[in-house]
């Protein structure tokens, strides 16, 4: 390949990157070898079920919930007080700004759920993955909230 013919490929390369960036999909691999869409984050009331850190696994009170606004505002209950925050979603990765919370007391395993709910939501980007209508919310450390569509 000449000189001048190699300039012209890494031109149109340089000007197609960009391109195919910003017609990337928002799809994820599913593992199966098919393509599924990121699931849908907002506009459901999510109910927690448990939270995983490590080797452990805390069940959540019956109190426990999401819910995130079409606007991306994510607002619930962590166990034993309520919450706000503003949330940043980019396909199937969200990511939960500073959580604004009341401050009661509770006993100690709700307020135990609460902590490790809140470690969770705070540890920065997570990866959010539906299974059967099922909720999974993954830290970048490898814990998991675990949620599913509340019934009312």
């Amino acid at each position: 390949m000449d000189r001048h013919t190699q300039r012209m490929t890494l031109t149109v390369a340089a000007a197609l990157v960009p391109l195919a960036v910003a017609c990337g999909n928002d799809t994820a691999d599913t593992g199966s070898g098919s393509v599924a869409p990121p699931p849908k984050l907002t506009g459901t009331d999510w109910r927690v079920t448990g939270v995983t850190e490590g080797d452990t696994t805390h069940r959540a009170p019956a109190a426990a919930r999401i819910r995130i606004d079409d606007e991306g505002r994510a607002s619930g209950n962590l166990g034993c007080n309520t919450f706000s925050a503003p949330t940043t979603i980019d396909g199937a990765r969200i990511d939960f700004g500073t959580l604004r919370t009341t401050r009661m007391a509770c006993d100690a395993p709700r307020m135990t759920f609460e902590r490790a709910l809140t470690r969770a939501l705070n540890s920065g980007a997570l990866t959010a993955r539906t299974d059967d209508g099922a909720l999974t919310l993954t830290t970048g450390e490898g814990g998991r909230v675990q949620l599913t569509p509340s019934a009312s």
